[in-house]
């Protein structure tokens, strides 16, 4: 697990019923393929006005090949979006005028101050000219940069860049932004200024996609999308998927040489999964199962194993179950 970017924003509030009879993102079998190796599979996804959707996966499950498709910096293979009233195949350049887009690497000039980036942006957004102060305004107190206007970029730390360029992606007041992973390498409490930020926007009613590999970041969505192989395999809120997706209890326990006895675990009656976490493994035991066996079925293995210990489940958890089911129903096909 990684570092703990510090106390969770208030919980997001649910999108109400009217807002998401009418998806502000809404793609029906989107599909991207490169030659014979597919991106993106037949994606359904719709997200409504003012709701934040975290998208998790593993580096290669399609996250930002989906986030570049619905932004139309890439043309679907297949299927249909619509982002913020624009067809993404067809109405691209209209529908860059209405979203604002946060790419992994920060997408800012190092040899240009923050003013001068954020009028570089100003310009290339087409901002009227007689707001355009008053947003750089806001942008530099919404990221609290007032003292640091006329620093070189290439100077600011992390987390300062990261809130700069979240600015310049909402220089143009967008409906719609796309944020992919904005907080990677950045140190926690900068991690949890940025979150707040994105609350606060979609308080306004700004609508947010953002991919993230940091598990705990993800507690701050209204809803997540697990993502695995170019393939949406789980969407719903943190407790939802929580809830849903493990069909079982959650126990923790210390033994010796964790990868043989994952081997063991995982062939056992009543265990649904067993993983690797840190120096401890999880095990997924089906309901009604009796946990309290582990350490003698181990033991007949030749291996050491302490007591179990009933946890609550993480959302690293519900991945890591929905993955192994997904390869494994794969394998079966």
């Amino acid at each position: 697990m990684r570092d703990d970017p510090g106390p969770a924003p208030a919980p997001m509030p649910a999108a109400s019923a009217a807002a998401a009879a009418e998806p502000v993102v809404l793609a029906r079998g989107l599909t991207k393929r490169f030659g014979k190796f597919t991106a993106v599979d037949s994606l359904d996804l719709a997200i409504a006005r003012g709701e934040v959707v975290g998208f998790i996966g593993p580096n290669g499950a399609g996250k930002s090949t989906t986030i570049r498709l619905l932004c139309g910096l890439l043309t679907p293979s297949a299927g249909t979006a619509r982002v913020a009233g624009f067809d993404v195949a067809t109405q691209a350049e209209d529908l860059r005028a209405h979203i604002g887009y946060m790419s992994q690497k920060f997408s800012l000039y190092g040899d240009l101050t923050c003013r001068e980036n954020l009028r570089f942006f100003g310009g290339i957004y087409r901002v009227p000219h007689a707001s355009l102060e008053e947003r750089i305004r806001f942008v530099i107190d919404m990221a609290g940069l007032a003292g640091r206007e006329d620093a070189l970029v290439r100077t600011l730390a992390g987390g300062w860049r990261q809130r700069l360029a979240l600015g310049c992606a909402i220089l143009h007041r967008p409906p719609v932004l796309f944020l992919d992973e904005p907080t990677s390498g950045v140190e926690p409490q900068a991690r949890r200024r940025f979150w707040d930020l994105i609350h606060d926007l979609a308080a306004q009613g700004v609508t947010v996609l953002v991919s993230t590999h940091y598990m705990d970041e993800a507690e701050y969505c209204n809803r997540i999308a697990l993502i695995d192989a170019g393939r949406l395999i789980a969407i719903g809120s943190p407790g939802d998927l929580r809830e849903r997706e493990l069909g079982g209890t959650l126990y923790e326990l210390s033994c010796a040489a964790p990868g043989e006895a994952v081997a063991v675990l995982r062939a056992a009656p009543d265990v649904l999964e067993a993983a690797i976490f840190g120096d401890r493994l999880h095990v997924l035991i089906a309901h009604g199962g009796d946990a309290s066996r582990l350490p003698a079925l181990l033991a007949r293995a030749g291996i050491e194993a302490a007591a179990p210990v009933r946890i609550e489940p993480g959302l690293e958890d519900v991945f890591v179950q929905l993955v192994t089911r997904t390869a494994r129903e794969r394998g079966h096909a």
